[in-house]
């Protein structure tokens, strides 16, 4: 193989498809195109990821998806294959969403929480790749979790660990 295989789209399984696409529009304020209203939606979750001097670069976002679980698309026969059921109570897509510089874990935390997600944590700090974070489940069972790079924090660009000591804000959890 001379190139790798390369991830180009995620799915959120839902029950409810327009449900899910208020709720993330809201959460993160994200473009939502009804592709195939009440089955699919594309997710357009913003620009090219940013170079270093904060200028868009040439990589583009990663598209997502929300799905309706009892008919996910595409698949060649006129019924769903299964499983048709989101899977409660269990591991479901887990997802890693960078947040904006000029957005906070708190305003979307509190906003998921308000149209009926659960925080699972806050303001936590992972050393292993010197980055803050905090999690959610979404109403259908979805795990997202929040990432930010802390200002002041040094990572190593090889190895991704903290370089010397990591100033953490108090209250904060750390691995």
């Amino acid at each position: 193989m001379t190139y790798p295989n390369i991830l180009v789209f995620v799915d959120f399984p839902t029950d409810d498809v327009d449900a899910a696409n208020d709720f993330y529009s809201k959460v993160f304020n994200w473009e939502i195109e009804e592709r195939i209203p009440g089955i699919f939606h594309r997710i357009v979750p913003g620009q090219n990821f940013k170079l270093d001097d904060g200028s868009q670069g040439p990589t583009g976002n990663l598209h997502m998806g929300i799905s309706k679980a009892a008919n996910t698309r595409p698949h060649p026969n006129p019924e769903p294959p299964e499983p048709t059921t989101l899977s409660p109570g269990g591991r479901s897509t887990r997802a890693w969403i960078l947040v904006s510089e000029d957005d906070s874990f708190d305003r979307i935390l509190d906003t998921a929480e308000s149209l009926g997600a659960t925080v699972l944590w806050r303001n936590h700090f992972w050393t292993e790749f010197g980055g803050a974070n905090a999690s959610f489940i979404d109403p259908w069972g979805n795990q997202i979790n929040l990432w930010q790079h802390l200002e002041g924090v040094e990572v190593d660009e090889e190895t991704h660990q903290v370089i010397g000591e990591a100033l953490i804000p108090d209250g904060w959890t750390i691995e």
